[in-house]
């Protein structure tokens, strides 16, 4: 473990009072980075009324900047806009180092963008995978060669998210590092005494959308509970695809049978985990899942599709992979209810407490980001010949955006020089203690 300690700023368009697989990796990693000693802050868009600089649990301090968000939790993409605001944080905060979350955030490309023409070193985390086909993915792969192509390192959360990235940037392989996700065993525990009773209960928990095979659920649900009387599904969710749930609930009369709960905050998906055997995770692309380590962690045996990183989270006999396809993830919960009564929870639960940890998935992320301290620093001139090599036409423009970013920030800097910027006062908070809970509450002021 490094000595040096570091200031870290974390840049997402995704973080709490959402909930999502980035949202509690930001969280969970900022909170062990804190205990390990780093100075830690987070920046993100307004959400709400949640306005202004808030403080979470650990001192972990939050801005939430007055942007709101344009599409899908993203804000409005402006190139310059975010530039002030940005700058002001950085000196104000003394940042030694920025990291930037999700390929899919506006806010963290215009971060990690100003950020390298002030002269700081970025590391970027990649949490999902992409395409390569279709309109919206060549676009968004060329968004990310532009934010890789000046980047110190980058972290994905599995091998195959790491393949993917390197094929969509172009960034160095060796710049790349695999640093897997984690989930809090001391919040997800199995219950105390499993589901009495002949039934079985299968929960899904996911966003009800395209992306998350809630199309899947449509043709597999009726077909399992036609297959198994003794078998009744919890699905916990919210999204554009509920309404196909809600169709083919009434279609084949399973309203006894297929409970629907709506969106689950964050803090009950223990409590509605715990009430089940099996769960289901019908992802059509995944570069990780959280979800299925939440599962594990909580005793359920997991049946999932094997899509993107998914067969590398868990060791094979504590989950049973399918095909995307309706009839061969029926047979895996076949397969799956068989094995069933050799399941211990508490068992299941104790193996996730070794294989997966938050502090030391910090550990391996302090050495990314000395790695990236020391790579050696490049003049402006240098980093454009980095922009014009990724493409014809494509280098040409990014060029010119990092020049008219360049010449801003002169701007900027004459109208609001860095001694006119206050520093923050130095102010430790009382850390929380080993083993226990890192729940997101945070202060009920902001400042």
């Amino acid at each position: 473990m490094a000595d040096q300690k570091h200031r870290i700023l974390m840049v997402s368009d995704f973080f709490y009072p959402n909930f999502g697989g980035v949202e509690n990796h930001i969280y969970y990693l900022s909170q062990c980075l804190l205990k390990l000693g780093h100075m830690v802050v987070v920046m993100t868009h307004a959400y709400g009324n949640r306005s202004g600089v808030r403080y979470m649990t650990g001192g972990l301090k939050v801005y939430y900047i007055p942007w709101r968000p344009f599409l899908m939790q993203n804000t409005l993409p402006t190139f310059y806009g975010t530039l002030p605001v940005i700058r002001t944080i950085l000196i104000r905060e003394k940042i030694s180092l920025v990291h930037g979350h999700q390929a899919f955030s506006t806010l963290c490309h215009e971060a990690l963008m100003h950020a390298r023409t002030m002269g700081y070193k970025v590391v970027f985390t990649d949490h999902s995978l992409y395409g390569f086909a279709d309109v919206g993915s060549i676009h968004m792969n060329k968004v990310l060669q532009f934010t890789l192509a000046d980047v110190s390192q980058a972290i994905c959360v599995s091998h195959t998210s790491k393949e993917n990235t390197v094929l969509r940037s172009g960034l160095p392989p060796e710049k790349v590092f695999v640093i897997p996700n984690a989930v809090d065993t001391a919040m997800f525990r199995p219950a105390q005494e499993r589901p009495v009773g002949n039934e079985i209960i299968i929960v899904v928990i996911s966003r009800l959308v395209y992306r998350k095979g809630a199309d899947l659920l449509v043709e597999v649900i009726p077909e399992v509970c036609r297959l198994y009387p003794h078998v009744r599904f919890i699905v916990g969710g919210d999204g554009p695809k509920r309404v196909r749930l809600e169709e083919m609930r009434e279609k084949h009369s399973l309203q006894d049978r297929v409970e629907m709960l709506g969106a689950v905050p964050h803090a009950r998906v223990q409590s509605v985990l715990v009430s089940g055997h099996i769960f289901l995770n019908s992802s059509l692309t995944e570069a990780f899942c959280i979800a299925i380590l939440e599962a594990a962690s909580c005793g359920l045996l997991t049946v999932s599709t094997r899509v993107g990183g998914v067969p590398e989270v868990l060791p094979d006999d504590m989950i049973v992979l399918a095909e995307p396809d309706p009839g061969d993830m029926v047979q895996a919960i076949k397969k799956a209810i068989y094995l069933l009564p050799k399941i211990d929870p508490q068992v299941m639960h104790d193996r996730m407490k070794k294989l997966y940890n938050w502090h030391d998935v910090a550990r391996r992320t302090e050495i990314v980001y000395e790695r990236a301290l020391k790579c050696p620093s490049q003049n402006f001139l240098e980093r454009l010949a980095r922009y014009l090599s990724c493409g014809a036409w494509a280098g040409k423009l990014f060029c010119l955006v990092m020049i008219i970013d360049f010449l801003l920030l002169r701007l900027v800097q004459v109208l609001q020089p860095a001694e006119d910027i206050e520093e923050v006062p130095e102010f430790t908070f009382p850390s929380h203690q080993d083993g226990e809970e890192m729940n997101p509450i945070d202060s009920e002021n902001s400042r």
